[in-house]
């Protein structure tokens, strides 16, 4: 069977990005990863980058409503081969090429230099002979086999369904392997997959085709993008599907991503409405909002969960070596706390004094230099905290001579390549702010720093989920975290109950795995469980909140 999305009449009805989408799709299928797109103003000829057996290829999709391809087009994948230092180029296009653009390929055939020509019957070919699912070398997990079954058993028992699993065990693989055994008992289903940002869209629509025949179309949704139908897989942005919503489409299937964006009311609570008709299941890593609305109120209570502390003892995520520097603590803060009754905004600008760049430096130095192969993401407060940190790094040791910083602020191609860089290990180590927090695959980190100061439990367990998946080679997870905020202690106290917990159960699993969290000092680690422990939930208090800690009396 072919697929769809290569025929000629697709292709020529899609235009230039409907080319580009559909060899980028095709890519997934033909065994390559870490597949971006890059097409746009300054992209040097390039409009897709991916590689298989670890070799970069370069891709330039030429789409012609009539004609051929001539050879400026050979031309700007010429440049883009030099621009990215790429192994392989290949010239995709709808129609074929001229012979102007043959002489030139042949001529640079001659000098060792090899273009490969996808014209629109090759495409046509490819769409045929390739496999009818993406190809993976990876096996669901036991526990992802049955939150799927569970997602699915609940699913028809009451029409709707919460799945909860930690950053890095996959609610995406559980989710799209929902889809796609819908789409197998119901081959003509229209499923709908919605998210609250166009980013994040994109990236769920690239990952659902590893679950989605090649058969089946899948339509991106957005402010940009306007799909030619609406059957299939449809993925968008709230926004946009609410409208075509209150126009009377109507899926079969709904999966909310990121459920946690789901509030009492708003466009989320309205296009559920909606389409009430449809069975409806959420995903999220963070299940907690900063309002009081429960999303178990929408969805019921989670078929299925599985947290970061069950998945490092059970071996589905990196173990961690997580190390809080609080060297910088004001010991006359901590005398005094109790009697004063100090709020946490206080606390936090008295209790933790500033640490000098001299100091990171070295602590991020000497883990990067126990770190095999290192890779690594450093959050900062700001975006020009995180150039500054970059640049501080980039001078500071040879090492990180290539360190760069990636933001909101950088144009979208630019982030997808730094993050092709950054996977073949060209760009080793990051700056940023929050672009890694949802939706971003980076299994090779193994080193993080935390500079940044950030009151969210749901942000802090993003970030740090960045770094847990599994990866060949990778030994453990070192987090630095130069902590500002005593909430963060919390959360990471939590965790360390948490994992402590788990591991008590599973002794066997405890000597095999090895995680752990430890303090500078441990002095002060085992203060702040003291404190922490009896003073309030400080996850959720208010900064003029004031706190009440157990006396320090006999601390030298």
């Amino acid at each position: 069977m072919s697929a769809v999305f290569l025929t000629a009449d697709e292709l020529l009805r899609g235009g230039p990005t409907g080319l580009t989408h559909a060899v980028e799709r095709a890519l997934w299928h033909l065994g390559f990863a870490d597949v971006r797109l890059i097409d746009g103003a300054g992209d040097n000829g390039a409009d897709l980058l991916a590689v298989r057996d670890r070799e970069q290829w370069v891709f330039q999709c030429k789409w012609k409503a009539s004609g051929r391809v001539d050879r400026c087009g050979i031309d700007d994948l010429e440049r883009a081969r030099v621009r990215y230092r790429a192994d392989k180029s290949v010239l995709a296009t709808n129609t074929d090429v001229n012979h102007t653009a043959r002489e030139r390929r042949q001529a640079l055939s001659g000098v060792g230099i090899d273009i490969t020509v996808w014209d629109g019957a090759t495409l046509a070919a490819i769409g045929a002979r390739m496999p009818t699912s993406v190809p993976s070398p990876y096996a669901l997990r036991p526990y992802q086999s049955a939150a799927a079954d569970a997602v699915e058993e609940t699913l028809y028992e009451r029409g709707s369904a919460l799945l909860v699993l930690a950053t890095g065990l996959g609610k995406t693989v559980v989710g799209g392997e929902v889809i796609r055994r819908h789409l197998s008992a119901n081959p003509e289903a229209r499923v709908l997959v919605v998210a609250h940002m166009k980013e994040l869209v994109g990236q769920l629509e690239k990952a659902l085709w590893r679950h989605v025949p090649k058969e089946v179309p899948t339509r991106l949704l957005t402010g940009e993008s306007n799909p030619g139908g609406l059957d299939g897989v449809l993925v968008g942005t709230v926004e946009s599907v609410l409208r075509v919503a209150r126009l009377g489409y109507r899926p079969d299937l709904i999966m909310i991503d990121e459920t946690h964006h789901v509030a009492e009311t708003g466009q989320f609570a309205e296009l559920l409405d909606i389409c009430d008709s449809a069975r409806q299941f959420g995903v999220t890593a963070t299940p907690w909002r900063g309002d009081k609305f429960d999303i178990t109120a929408r969805f019921g209570a989670p078929c299925f969960r599985m947290g970061i502390a069950e998945g490092m003892s059970a071996g589905y995520l990196a173990a961690v070596d997580y190390r809080i520097l609080v060297d910088n603590i004001d010991w006359d803060t901590v005398r005094n706390a109790s009697s004063h009754g100090y709020s946490i905004k206080d606390l936090n600008r008295s209790l933790f004094l500033p640490q000098r760049d001299e100091e990171i430096v070295e602590h991020l130095r000497s883990a990067w230099r126990d770190t095999h192969d290192p890779r690594a993401i450093v959050f900062c407060q700001t975006k020009e905290h995180a150039e500054h940190v970059a640049r501080l790094l980039a001078s500071a040791d040879s090492a990180w001579g290539n360190a760069t910083f990636l933001h909101s602020g950088l144009s979208r191609q630019r982030r997808q390549i730094l993050l092709n860089e950054f996977r073949l290990g060209r760009v080793p180590l990051i700056t940023c702010v929050d672009v890694f927090n949802e939706g971003v695959d980076v299994p090779d980190v193994n080193l993080i720093a935390f500079l940044r100061v950030t009151h969210s439990r749901r942000i802090f367990v993003q970030q740090l989920g960045r770094g847990l998946r599994l990866s060949p080679g990778k030994e453990a997870l070192r987090v630095l975290d130069f902590v500002t905020d005593i909430r963060r202690i919390a959360a990471t106290l939590d965790l360390r109950r948490a994992l402590d917990a788990t591991e008590t159960e599973h002794l066997d699993l405890r000597r095999s795995h090895g995680s752990h969290i430890e303090f500078s000092d441990e002095t002060i680690g085992t203060l702040m469980d003291h404190w922490i422990r009896d003073a309030a939930d400080l996850e959720t208090a208010a900064d003029d909140v004031h706190l009440q800690f157990p006396d320090t009396t006999g601390i030298q």
